[in-house]
């Protein structure tokens, strides 16, 4: 309708600039106007001057407006714009070749759709005014001079680096714009800034034109899974799975967790509204020691357009290391004992126990040499720092020296080990930690009161927080565990600990006869972490239990996994992720501590890499500019598997530590989770970089459009403005409404 009216594209209104093609100036228009409506205005006034002043009014406004239009046309008006030149200009026509091009809708596919578009008129309208060079877009861009002979075959489409790489090879060459046809946007991370800034300051339009439909009519498709990237062997890990249907509202789906095609856990859930996201935990257990690939998946329904969106892979490095745990008593008492027999069953822990049997005497268990901790509780940093877990039990904090103090509070910053604080009828405030500098690690104000600790039962109710811990899980299935903790046994007693500090989390709650007290309180400290558990009555979870009942063992070993499962060593190997779908660019990075667990800035850090086929690389790295101790490189993985990764860290040809972390690398799983058209990304590019999105309905009229592009090699013309459609239904409008008025008033 536009172009009906006005002649030409709204383009050419935009970008060009109004023009009067007589020479004559424009003040000599508006002299010519303003006389002759004074001549209009004086004939009509005195003609219709008895009354009629309104309607004379009416008259001259109609009659100056169509005589200011027929004079301005008289004027010559015009619109100056740039156009490229004919066939001195290359626009580039960039191809999706990926998988999802494939994908058939209505009976036919993406690709042959594209191809139908060309074919109807688009590539010789193209052809007639430039000169058009052709690229299929897929893993890497290549130009192609039969885009009839398309297979697509490349597992991802990497639209950023396609529009960069043309960038770069353009630099001298009259490029007039950048034409993409693709059904979606970048599927390897996205259209970057920079290329971006490029295309902006090349002034290159973009023009997207968009296949594929924008929603699926019956699809269920994964999100997101999350797992724990580390865990200790036998831990007990959650799952989070975050995913969305459509057409499947109010059906049963059922979510399962693998590993080499077994089943680790498995949940059934009912599907929420269309297009809503929804949220699922699960658990498993992590087993033995090594790289677990763990796929998630989502039953596939009925009638799914898209079922390669139905599963995800994950890693978990499980890891082989024993973590020691430093157990303080202060007395013999049930909770020592039960606690002990309970961690000393986890194969995954190494619990070290000091035992005050007397004032003056220390009993030993579990150390690693005869001479281990033969002064009593660590007073050096060396023998502290041996530990990734401290458990203090009903120990005052008179016990502990200045120096002591100071090394568990360097202990959990610098080190980043756990801290847990029993309860107990000499610790917490009865023990005078509220006045001890050690109140700066708990999770909780003790205070100086003396009447805390209550020999009275107790039964324990999780928060939400706890809840959704899996710390706090006696059960996998959620409704299962709150049941279970309600038949828990009574504690034998209880502690008010005193109150929160700002981010202290409460997982469970001692519910006495006078009211609700916190029981279970966490925080985090620096790098580690602490914790009080108010209450040294536990015990009884095991001695009024069955004895083939494990709520007691299991309870106390997910604590101690809390506490030493997060512990780092001198050397930490990290990655952005596990899995790299459709990415060969894989980051490296590791932070190196001391023997003080102070940042190394002058060591030397190598990542050595296995893959799959023999693959076998050494990658240097270096230290990060930016964050002391942290040293970084990058790697290129080409071939899709698993792969480890050991980073060494040597300091003076002495060995500093090593640590090791796995990743996987998959082609095509990204295509399969981008299988609608990303519109919104297609006409953002475009709107950014002066472009338009187009679809296979309208771009007939593309070629015309790139016409005007401000790129390239460009001549200015002058179009009349004088013969539009709009100008002579304008005269018409105002004529036929001054003849209406006339008839209507009786003065024709």
């Amino acid at each position: 309708m536009f172009e009906f009216l006005f002649k030409y594209p709204l383009t050419v209104y935009q970008k060009g600039s109004v023009v009067l093609q007589s020479g004559w100036s424009v003040w000599w228009w508006a002299l010519a106007s303003v006389v002759a409506a004074g001549i209009v205005g004086w004939l009509l006034l005195t003609k219709w001057n008895n009354g009629k002043r309104a309607k004379a009014l009416v008259l001259w406004g109609l009659q100056s407006t169509m005589i200011a239009l027929v004079l301005l046309l008289l004027w010559q008006p015009g619109i100056s714009i740039a156009t490229l030149k004919p066939q001195q200009n290359i626009v580039a026509v960039l191809l999706d070749d990926s998988k999802s091009m494939g994908l058939a809708e209505d009976g036919t596919t993406r690709r042959d759709e594209m191809k139908k578009t060309l074919e109807a008129g688009l590539a010789d309208g193209l052809g007639k005014k430039f000169q058009v060079r052709y690229y299929k877009m897929g893993t890497r861009l290549e130009r192609t001079g039969d885009w009839k002979g398309l297979t697509g075959e490349a597992p991802v489409s990497r639209l950023s680096e396609g529009l960069a790489q043309i960038a770069a090879e353009s630099g001298s060459l009259p490029i007039g714009a950048l034409v993409v046809m693709t059904d979606g946007g970048d599927t390897a991370g996205g259209i970057d800034r920079q290329t971006l800034a490029t295309l902006r300051s090349r002034r290159f339009p973009v023009h997207t034109v968009g296949f594929g439909k924008e929603k699926a009519e019956k699809d269920v498709a994964l999100i997101d899974v999350q797992t724990p990237t580390r865990a200790l062997a036998d831990s007990r890990l959650g799952v989070t799975v975050s995913f969305k249907q459509q057409g499947y509202a109010g059906q049963r789906a059922k979510i399962v967790v693998s590993e080499e095609g077994k089943t680790l856990t498995a949940k059934e859930v009912t599907l929420a509204a269309d297009g809503t996201p929804q949220t699922e935990n699960l658990l498993f257990n992590a087993g033995n020691a090594g790289a677990k690939t763990v796929q998630v998946s989502i039953q596939t329904l009925g009638g799914e357009t898209n079922p390669g969106n139905n599963a995800l892979t994950r890693l978990v490095q499980v890891e082989s290391r024993k973590p020691r745990i430093l157990y303080l008593e202060g007395e013999p008492r049930w909770e020592f004992k039960f606690i002990r027999r309970a961690l000393e069953e986890d194969r995954s822990i190494n619990l070290v126990t000091l035992l005050r049997t007397t004032q003056n005497k220390i009993y030993r268990q579990g150390i690693s040499t005869p001479n281990e901790l033969e002064g009593g509780f660590p007073s050096t940093l060396d023998e502290l720092f041996g530990f990734e877990g401290v458990i203090i039990g009903n120990v005052e904090a008179g016990y502990f020296t200045p120096t002591q103090v100071e090394l568990l509070q360097q202990f959990v910053d610098r080190r980043g080990g756990g801290l847990l604080f029993l309860g107990g009828r000499t610790t917490l405030a009865e023990g005078g930690y509220g006045a001890s500098p050690l109140v700066e690690l708990m999770p909780v104000n003790p205070g100086e009161r003396r009447t805390t600790f209550v020999r009275d039962r107790a039964t324990v109710a999780l928060t939400a927080a706890g809840l959704d811990s899996i710390y706090a899980r006696l059960e996998e299935d959620p409704a299962k565990n709150v049941e279970r903790w309600k038949k828990m046994p009574y504690l034998a007693d209880y502690q008010n600990p005193g109150t929160l500090k700002a981010g202290a989390v409460v997982l469970a709650e001692a519910v006495t006869s006078k009211g609700r007290l916190p029981l279970w309180v966490i925080q985090n400290y620096g790098r580690g972490r602490t914790s009080v558990m108010a209450t040294s009555g536990t015990w009884r979870w095991q001695m009024s239990q069955p004895l083939e009942d494990k709520s007691h063992e299991v309870f106390w070993q997910q604590v101690s996994r809390w506490l030493v499962g997060a512990t780092p060593g001198r050397v930490v190997a990290a990655l952005p992720r596990t899995v790299f779908s459709d990415e060969q660019r894989i980051p490296l990075r590791a932070e190196v501590r001391n023997r003080q667990f102070l940042p190394s800035t002058d060591g030397t850090v190598e990542a050595r890499i296995s893959g799959p086929g023999g693959v076998a690389a050494t990658v240097s790295l270096q230290p990060d500019p930016v964050t002391p101790g942290v040293y970084v490189g990058e790697w290129g993985a080409e071939k899709p598997g698993s792969y480890l990764v050991e980073m060494y860290a040597t300091r003076a040809g002495e060995e500093v530590g090593r640590d090791t972390v796995s990743f996987r690398r998959e082609d095509g799983v990204t295509e399969a989770f981008h299988t609608q058209q990303d519109r919104e990304t297609l006409e953002r590019l475009s709107t950014q970089t002066g472009g338009k999105y187009w679809t296979p309905q309208n771009v007939s009229k593309l070629p015309e459009e790139i016409t005007y592009s401000e790129a390239g090699i460009t001549t200015r013309e002058v179009k009349d403005l004088w013969n539009i459609p709009i100008v002579f239904l304008l005269l018409a409008l105002l004529r036929g409404g001054e003849w209406m008025l006339r008839r209507k008033w009786g003065a024709v």
